[in-house]
């Protein structure tokens, strides 16, 4: 019964994609997301879908090139490796994207957007151009994580990951639903 419930589902979505997009919505606020984090991280997958269509168009193969590109761009912007952020965090096979406060989510939008406009403006034709690009545009986002850093006196690569990030949100709303009760209590 189940099995045959998930290809149903599957096969509507395939009628209508917007379904998809529901159901990742849902499943981002079951797992406690903020509303603006689902928002950023939508906005986000559009920005990787954008600069891999940029990378297609450039002759760059999926599955290992597209990982050292991205690669190159995490470490440019972050200081780190994608493998040393997402053990940063403690995960082992999870989405380090899922795993991103906002802003860890916007500087790697920023770094893949930088990529993506100057690979269109420069065209790079062979892999190691791309590679250039890639280093560039994570670099620009680098730069901002560095500025944003030294107004505000610390880090902002976050060693928590999503568990942690959303207990912190879900205590946080319990401590001012339980203020508000005693407040509603004591009148």
């Amino acid at each position: 019964m189940w099995l045959a419930q998930v290809g149903r589902e599957r096969i509507e979505e395939t009628i209508d994609p917007e379904q998809t997009i529901d159901r990742a919505l849902e499943t981002y606020a079951k797992k406690g997301y903020s509303r603006e984090w689902i928002n950023q991280r939508l906005q986000a997958i559009q920005v990787r879908k954008e600069l891999t269509d940029e990378w297609e168009q450039r002759g760059v193969k999926k599955g290992i090139e597209y990982a050292i590109l991205t690669d190159e761009i995490t470490k440019a912007w972050s200081g780190m490796t994608t493998r040393a952020y997402k053990n940063h965090k403690g995960l082992k096979k999870e989405n380090l994207r899922d795993n991103m406060t906002t802003t860890e989510i916007i500087l790697n939008m920023l770094a893949e957007t930088a990529a993506k406009n100057i690979s269109q403006t420069e065209n790079p034709a062979t892999f190691e151009q791309n590679q250039s690009v890639a280093r560039r545009g994570g670099r620009i986002a680098g730069n901002a994580r560095k500025e944003l850093e030294a107004e505000i006196g610390h880090s902002v690569i976050s060693n928590q990951n999503a568990a942690q990030i959303n207990s912190v949100v879900t205590n946080l709303i319990e401590g001012v639903a339980k203020e508000n009760d005693s407040a509603t209590e004591t009148q």
